[in-house]
Order: C-alpha cells, then structure tokens, then sequence
C-alpha cells in the first residue's frame, strides 16, 4: 500500500488512533508508568495549540527573543565558483542560541509553566539542545538537567561550558555508546522515576508520538518565515526549488519542508542529507540512505540501524548532533511516501563542504548542516540557473572548533 500526504493538514497531525504515521511509525512504546503522563502532555499540548494566549506568548519570544525571522541570503560568490543552481543559505543559526533547537525549547518550557512543572529534562548531542534548553529554562525560572554522552560531552566542550553557565546540571552518560542514543534513553528512564514533578524535552522529533508533534510544531516557526521569504525575493515559488536539510533526528529538516508540503514534488523538492560516516569505515548513521530495517527505538517505531541479530546498531560520526540509530517517524513516512529524498555525506565531504562555504561566504556553518552543504556542492553545477537551492544552516561552527582544528589544522571564524 503506498502512503499518501493528505494536503491541508500538518503532517505531525496526519497519523491513526494509535498514534502512527501510515500505519507503521511512531506511536508511544512506553512502560506502564509513563501512559498517564504521556496522555495528559497530549491533551494539555492539544489544547495548548487552540489557545490564543499561548500562540500569543510563543510568539513574542520567537521574536524578541529568538529574533525571528532568521536571514535568508544568496550565497553568491559559492553559486558563481560551482556554476549552475542560485545557491542560498536561510541562517537559523543566527540566534540567541546558534541554532534552531531554540524554538523547540522555547514551546517546551511554556508548556512546563502551563503544566505548573518546575524542573525539565533533556538530552543532548551537539550540546545544542542542552544549551537553548538551559537558556531558555534559566530565562522563565525553571532547573534544568541535560543528560550528555561522555564523548560528545569531550567533542563539545563549549556547549558543555554553556549550559553550565545558564545554571544546567550536565549528568554525563557512561553507557552504551556515550553518545546522543544514550543519552535519550538515559534521560527518558530518568522521567520515568521523576515525571510528577519533571517536564520531558526530546530534543529532536524522535521519541512517543506526542514528543514528535511539540518538536515539529515548534520547529515549523522556520518554513513559516522561509515561505515569506523566498516570495518576497522571488515574488512566487519558483518553479525549480530544493530545499536540502541535514537529517540526524530530522527536527530542523521537519520545520524546514513543513510549510511546502503540499507543493508538487517536482517543483518543491525535499532533499535530507544523512551522517555517512567515516569515508574509509562501515559505520554511519544513515538509516534512510542504507535502507535499514523497522525497529523501535526510544517508544516510537521507525527505520533503525541494527545489528544481524536485531539489536542497535553502532553509528558513527564526525558530528555529534547526527550520531544517532534512528530517525524521525516523520522521516520515515516522507521516505515511504516518496515526498522526500534522502541521501548522505561523510565527514570528509562535510568538513570540505564546511571550509569551501565558510572561506567563500560570510556565514560558518557547523558540522551537522556541512552535510547539507556538501550535497549542494555536488548538485549545483548540473542544474541550470532557474533552479533554486536553499540550505537550511541550522548550527553554528564554535561548537566545533576544536575538532575543525584537528582536522583541518586551523579554525577561523
């Protein structure tokens, strides 16, 4: 059975009873224990979406404090040096927080205030979502605690720095992998024993159904501008345009594509960029790309790496923010439903793609959005000049500093 986009309806919304997209993603594989929590979280968010005063709120802080819209500017001199396809960058990371988890943080604590919760949960990889989570939660008065995987928290030492600042506890995961899988499960098994009192922020669009809605909801704030944007440049929806995203858990790329949806594919395409890895090794994390089998994963169903014998499968790579098994049940259904097409980029073609972009334009891209950088730089110069592409620069470079350095035997910003 092929699955279809039902048009003027948000995609978070399009799933069944059961909370699933097309039948087969996500829903809510959860423990006994967190059934009621989850179900009051779902009716409080969706009477929280129909009230005024709260779409009031959110809005004034994607303004005032985000600082919303975020730039969309034309990549001239990397359009010019490739030939072919008008490359354009819509810079998200110029905010407060350097990156577009600000917005999903930003709904999440109002939502915390609402609920009467003092203290919130989190997981992080990149440190970008620990970092606006601590910002945020510092700014409306709440305690914040980030579970972090021990390497990235060595990989990503500045954001470790700044939750720290914002008055964050960092809990350092020693488990598994020490990555951003670990860090997810170790944060949920927390609110499982802390849920009365504790808010749960799943920083990507993974997770129970209910956590994939709030992060997609949150993130759309991004195509809600981009759609203004591009026909205020254009005058209209040009006739060739392809939005490339880099894909980890698939919340940047979600907020980026969710106000195209109903656009043909073959004017409005949507290209999400994977973790290859490693150009010489076997491990990456692109579920999508390498067409891994269905699995659950952190209470939601969804393509996931997996071993021979079922089990997760290790991941690899360079960026911390994409090191993770899974992807967005959203992802999955867009896959499936042939409205998106995913590919990959290793950490060889990211860190190129990084110093080819960031010593041609004025902007200094981390390693996640690199990937998609990388894939432009590969399909620029075959299409003409009326195609239009747009990359969503989704992070900022300082977090990565000391791994550009190491790799690239210098950083300058």
């Amino acid at each position: 059975m092929s699955l279809k986009i039902k048009k003027g309806i948000p995609l978070i919304d399009q799933h069944d009873k059961n909370g699933m997209w097309g039948g087969k993603f996500g829903g809510s594989f959860v423990p006994e224990t967190l059934k009621k929590p989850i179900e009051d979280l779902t009716k409080l968010f969706k009477k929280l979406r129909n009230d005024k005063s709260f779409i009031k709120e959110r809005d004034y802080y994607f303004q005032n404090y985000v600082g919303s819209p975020t730039p969309l500017i034309p990549l001239n001199q990397l359009t010019d040096h490739l030939g072919g396809a008008q490359i354009w960058a819509k810079v998200v990371s110029e905010n407060p927080g350097t990156a577009h988890k600000i917005y999903n943080a930003i709904v999440h604590c109002l939502i915390a205030k609402r609920a009467g919760k003092k203290f919130v949960c989190g997981d992080t990889g990149a440190g970008m979502a620990g970092k606006t989570l601590a910002m945020v939660a510092k700014k409306f008065g709440l305690k914040a605690k980030i579970f972090m995987g021990v390497k990235d928290i060595k990989r990503q030492k500045p954001n470790v720095d700044a939750m720290k600042k914002f008055g964050a506890e960092v809990v350092p995961v020693t488990s598994g992998s020490q990555t951003l899988i670990d860090a997810v499960s170790e944060c949920m098994r927390y609110w499982v024993a802390n849920c009365l009192e504790s808010h749960l922020v799943v920083g990507s669009t993974v997770g129970p159904n209910i956590f994939v809605k709030i992060c997609g909801y949150s993130t759309s704030q991004i195509s809600r501008e981009l759609i203004v944007q591009i026909k205020d440049e254009f005058g209209k929806i040009p006739r060739r345009l392809k939005l490339l995203n880099v894909c980890g858990g698939g919340s940047s790329s979600y907020g980026f594509w969710s106000s195209f949806m109903d656009y043909d594919k073959r004017q409005v395409e949507f290209v999400g960029i994977e973790a290859g890895g490693p150009k010489k090794s076997k491990l990456h994390a692109a579920p999508l790309t390498n067409n891994s089998k269905i699995g659950i994963l952190h209470g939601a169903a969804q393509y996931v790496i997996q071993d021979k014998d079922g089990q997760i499968g290790l991941t690899d790579s360079i960026s911390a923010g994409l090191d993770y098994s899974g992807i967005s049940p959203l992802h999955c259904f867009l896959k499936d439903a042939k409205r998106a097409r995913y590919t990959s980029a290793t950490d060889e073609e990211a860190l190129s793609a990084y110093k080819l972009v960031s010593s041609m334009e004025n902007i200094s891209p981390s390693l996640e959005p690199a990937h998609a950088f990388a894939e432009a730089i590969k399909i620029a110069p075959k299409l003409n000049k009326d195609t239009v592409i747009v990359v969503n620069s989704c992070g900022d470079s300082f977090k990565d500093r000391d791994i550009i350095k190491k790799r690239l035997g210098s950083y300058v910003r």
